[in-house]
């Protein structure tokens, strides 16, 4: 990856950082633990490629 990153480059990894964000408490507490994480949260730096 280069050092230096284009503005839209670096507005796409600062959304899918904002994505990576864990399900809030309460929300998996109505739910009764069935909804704990969101699918976009489970992406890994390493298995999965962010679009430049």
């Amino acid at each position: 990856m280069a050092r230096n990153k284009t503005l839209a480059y670096k507005l796409r990894l600062n959304k899918a950082g904002r994505q990576k964000r864990s399900v809030p408490a309460w929300i998996i507490a109505k739910t009764r633990g069935s909804v704990r994480f969101s699918p976009k949260s489970r992406r890994n730096w390493r298995r999965s490629t962010i679009k430049a």
